[in-house]
Protein backbone atom coordinates (compact mmCIF):
# COMPACT_ATOMS: atom_id res chain seq x y z
CA UNK A 1 0.00 0.00 0.00
CA UNK A 2 1.71 3.34 -1.15
CA UNK A 3 0.62 6.35 1.36
CA UNK A 4 1.52 8.80 -1.72
CA UNK A 5 4.95 9.35 -0.77
CA UNK A 6 6.77 6.67 -2.31
CA UNK A 7 6.75 4.80 0.97
CA UNK A 8 4.47 1.76 1.90
CA UNK A 9 2.60 1.12 5.40
CA UNK A 10 2.71 -2.72 5.96
CA UNK A 11 0.83 -4.47 8.51
CA UNK A 12 2.16 -5.22 11.94
CA UNK A 13 4.46 -8.46 12.36
CA UNK A 14 2.70 -11.73 12.65
CA UNK A 15 4.58 -13.98 15.84
CA UNK A 16 3.56 -17.44 16.25
CA UNK A 17 5.15 -19.45 19.53
CA UNK A 18 5.30 -23.18 20.30
CA UNK A 19 6.09 -24.03 24.13
CA UNK A 20 6.36 -27.82 24.91
CA UNK A 21 7.94 -28.18 28.18
CA UNK A 22 7.82 -31.69 28.38
CA UNK A 23 10.21 -31.72 25.13
CA UNK A 24 12.12 -28.44 26.43
CA UNK A 25 10.85 -26.84 23.51
CA UNK A 26 10.35 -23.00 23.82
CA UNK A 27 9.75 -21.29 19.68
CA UNK A 28 9.14 -18.44 17.88
CA UNK A 29 8.10 -17.75 14.03
CA UNK A 30 7.61 -14.30 13.33
CA UNK A 31 6.54 -12.93 10.10
CA UNK A 32 6.55 -9.60 8.44
CA UNK A 33 6.03 -7.86 4.71
CA UNK A 34 8.42 -4.98 4.55
CA UNK A 35 10.45 -2.94 1.78
CA UNK A 36 14.09 -2.68 0.98
CA UNK A 37 16.08 0.45 0.48
CA UNK A 38 15.50 -0.18 -3.52
CA UNK A 39 11.74 -0.94 -3.11
CA UNK A 40 11.37 -4.34 -3.48
CA UNK A 41 8.20 -6.16 -1.28
CA UNK A 42 10.44 -8.63 0.78
CA UNK A 43 8.91 -11.22 3.45
CA UNK A 44 10.85 -11.44 6.40
CA UNK A 45 11.02 -14.56 8.10
CA UNK A 46 12.89 -14.61 11.70
CA UNK A 47 12.58 -18.27 13.48
CA UNK A 48 14.60 -20.13 16.61
CA UNK A 49 14.31 -20.57 20.61
CA UNK A 50 12.58 -18.17 22.60
CA UNK A 51 15.39 -15.94 23.97
CA UNK A 52 17.88 -15.70 21.27
CA UNK A 53 18.31 -13.58 18.07
CA UNK A 54 17.44 -17.56 15.98
CA UNK A 55 17.88 -17.29 11.93
CA UNK A 56 16.65 -14.92 9.84
CA UNK A 57 15.32 -15.08 6.30
CA UNK A 58 14.04 -12.59 3.27
CA UNK A 59 12.13 -13.81 0.13
CA UNK A 60 11.56 -11.09 -2.58
CA UNK A 61 7.91 -10.42 -4.10
CA UNK A 62 6.34 -8.87 -7.33
CA UNK A 63 4.33 -6.92 -5.17
CA UNK A 64 2.53 -7.36 -1.82
CA UNK A 65 -0.11 -9.10 -2.25
CA UNK A 66 1.72 -12.00 -3.27
CA UNK A 67 3.77 -11.67 -0.26
CA UNK A 68 0.98 -11.11 1.95
CA UNK A 69 -0.48 -14.85 0.83
CA UNK A 70 2.84 -16.46 1.05
CA UNK A 71 2.38 -14.56 5.14
CA UNK A 72 -0.98 -16.11 5.42
CA UNK A 73 0.33 -19.85 3.69
CA UNK A 74 3.38 -19.76 5.68
CA UNK A 75 1.43 -18.48 9.80
CA UNK A 76 -1.20 -21.34 8.69
CA UNK A 77 1.12 -24.26 8.18
CA UNK A 78 2.83 -23.35 11.36
CA UNK A 79 -0.50 -22.79 13.48
CA UNK A 80 -1.60 -26.58 12.10
CA UNK A 81 2.13 -27.66 13.60
CA UNK A 82 0.80 -26.09 17.10
CA UNK A 83 1.92 -22.71 17.41
CA UNK A 84 -0.14 -19.99 18.49
CA UNK A 85 -0.27 -16.55 17.96
CA UNK A 86 1.70 -14.20 20.40
CA UNK A 87 -1.45 -12.15 21.54
CA UNK A 88 -3.60 -15.15 22.10
CA UNK A 89 -0.55 -16.58 24.14
CA UNK A 90 -0.31 -12.96 26.31
CA UNK A 91 -4.37 -13.07 26.50
CA UNK A 92 -4.72 -16.85 28.40
CA UNK A 93 -1.25 -15.85 30.91
CA UNK A 94 1.77 -17.12 28.96
CA UNK A 95 4.81 -15.65 29.98
CA UNK A 96 7.82 -15.76 27.60
CA UNK A 97 8.23 -12.44 25.86
CA UNK A 98 8.43 -12.63 22.09
CA UNK A 99 11.60 -12.48 20.52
Amino acid sequence: MNNGEGLHDFSAPTILRRIRPEHNERRFYALAVTADLFGNIVLMRNWGRIGTGGKQRGDLHPDYTSAAATLERLAGRKRRRGYLDWDLCRSIGASAAPP
